[in-house]
């Protein structure tokens, strides 16, 4: 008797159709897996033959056979658990033969009790099943609301083997899960942080929305307790809501990751992600024998902010270099090449050098000039290039901080700007393929949308031999001047948005000598 039945594997972030082929002899008992199965795979023997009896059912005394189809693609995880069952105890007529499977989908692993666990990439999975043509998608049921998010397919959520075979016997029928997307689009905007909450620092404020308008990476500059941290924890409430397309991207890569809350079905908010400065470079950018997201492919769509960026090691805040690039990661393994995107803002913060105190009109700072350009070296000349906006932070006054009501504007006042400020680049750019933001123009976009008149031209001009710009320098100052001018609806880059452009990028002077 051969059975098949159907199960998804994943690759990095995408998933796969796997024909789980199940034949049953009646020879000489036994029970083999083929079809190229990691470790896991094949100890998914032990978790059958025992869930199967403590479900309550016979294993059959057959020569059992389950190929996992195509033979010659690696098969890894306990997602085939339910399907190799299903496949055994239909081969045995447990689940009855003429129930039609043909475009069932079964995700799951085994408990040895007979309960059915979650698995990472549920969503990707349940993607890839419904592209295949699949109508029908069973899921453990703590994965049910990821993969319900998915649109067009029926998600039963599974508990345990003994509801999926009265279930497919026509017994005791599951209920499917569905979603409400109303109450996705009532939890995008909701956050507890507020820009209000941020005294004084107006320049830093500003620098952040012309950040967020145009998809700028940013570095803060200053001392301690000047709100660096604070800023950046609130720059993802003024970036443009995550659309639906945008939040089931982003809940794949936290689905395979892991990471995704149980709670959740799909991620409302933008991703913030801050690691620890003692992080190695594959927890960076992702990796390991089976290649997994690393922050900048968990900040996707979102932030990744990197606090006291000189105590990074050189070798890991490098590794960013092609991924701010190419806004992908892809590792390469002898057993085959995964890809992760990353497409996310940089922030990154750091003291202005060792003690924190160089430049402070009231702290004495104990650094030497050389302990000060030791320290600002720290982080490298390509990784500086692909940080658009530079702002110093001052101390606050005391009246800054004693104020008991705060004129600035909220979130939401600034993030209406923001959002005002894309659609204008958007319409500007209609057409364009794969640039959603300034930030992202190359030097042909740059020549075809940043505009100048003559006086903005002059000011340039001035400024490329005086602080000895170069050609990514000048690139630079363009898209932020782009920026600048879309945040106030101006189609022509004027002489003001040159010149707060280049106020933008003014302490390369000061600290890189640059």
């Amino acid at each position: 008797m051969l059975s098949t039945i159907y199960s998804a594997g994943l690759c990095g972030i995408d998933g796969f159709i796997v024909s789980v082929e199940c034949d049953a002899q009646e020879r000489m008992s036994g029970f083999e897996i083929v079809g190229l199965p990691d470790l896991a795979v094949k100890e998914a023997k032990e978790r059958v033959r025992t869930a199967t009896l403590n479900s309550g059912f016979r294993f059959p005394f057959l020569q059992l056979t389950v190929n996992l189809a195509p033979a010659d693609r690696k098969k890894e995880g306990s997602a085939f658990d339910v399907a190799i069952l299903t496949g055994i105890l239909r081969c045995a007529g447990v689940i009855r033969r003429d129930v039609d499977l043909s475009h069932s989908c079964l995700l799951g692993e085994l408990s040895l009790s007979g309960g059915v666990r979650g698995v990472r990439g549920a969503l990707s999975m349940c993607v890839a099943a419904k592209a295949a043509g699949f109508t029908h998608i069973y899921v453990p049921a703590e994965n049910a609301r990821e993969a319900a998010a998915v649109e067009g397919v029926t998600v039963y959520p599974l508990t345990d083997m003994r509801g999926l075979v009265a279930h497919l016997n026509g017994e005791a029928p599951i209920a499917p899960v569905e979603i409400d997307r109303a109450s996705f689009a009532d939890a995008v905007l909701h956050s507890t942080l507020d820009f209000a909450d941020v005294r004084g620092q107006t320049m830093a404020k500003r620098a952040m929305e012309i950040a967020a308008a145009g998809g700028h990476n940013i570095l803060l500059i200053g001392p301690p307790g000047t709100g660096k941290s604070m800023l950046a924890k609130r720059l993802p409430t003024i970036l443009p809501p995550l659309t639906f397309d945008e939040a089931i991207e982003t809940t794949k890569v936290h689905s395979v990751a892991g990471t995704l809350p149980g709670s959740e079905s799909l991620l409302s908010a933008r991703p913030f992600r801050s690691p620890h400065h003692t992080m190695s470079a594959v927890s960076l950018v992702g990796g390991g024998a089976n290649p997994t997201p690393g922050e900048v492919s968990l900040a996707h769509n979102g932030v990744l902010f990197l606090d006291e960026l000189p105590e990074f090691p050189k070798t890991v805040t490098d590794t960013l270099r092609q991924p701010l690039e190419d806004r992908r990661v892809t590792i390469t393994r002898a057993s085959g090449r995964v890809t992760f995107p990353c497409s996310f803002m940089l922030v990154g913060a750091m003291n202005p050098c060792r003690c924190g105190y160089f430049g402070h009109p009231t702290k004495q700072c104990t650094c030497s000039p050389n302990d000060v350009k030791r320290y600002v070296s720290r982080i490298s000349g390509p990784l500086l290039d692909r940080i658009d906006i530079e702002v110093e932070l001052p101390s606050l006054s005391y009246d800054e901080l004693s104020a008991k009501e705060s004129t600035a504007d909220t979130s939401a006042v600034i993030r209406q700007r923001v959002m005002q400020a894309r659609a204008f680049a958007a319409a500007r750019m209609q057409g364009e393929k794969g640039i959603f933001c300034n930030a992202q123009l190359d030097a042909s976009g740059i020549r075809k949308y940043c505009i100048a008149d003559d006086a903005a031209v002059a000011i340039l001009r001035g400024a490329y031999d005086r602080m000895g710009l170069s050609a990514r320098g000048y690139d630079r100052i363009m898209r932020v001047a782009r920026t600048v001018a879309d945040l106030e609806g101006s189609e022509m880059i004027r002489a003001p948005h040159v010149a707060e452009a280049i106020q933008l990028r003014s302490l390369d002077r000061k600290y890189w000598n640059a």
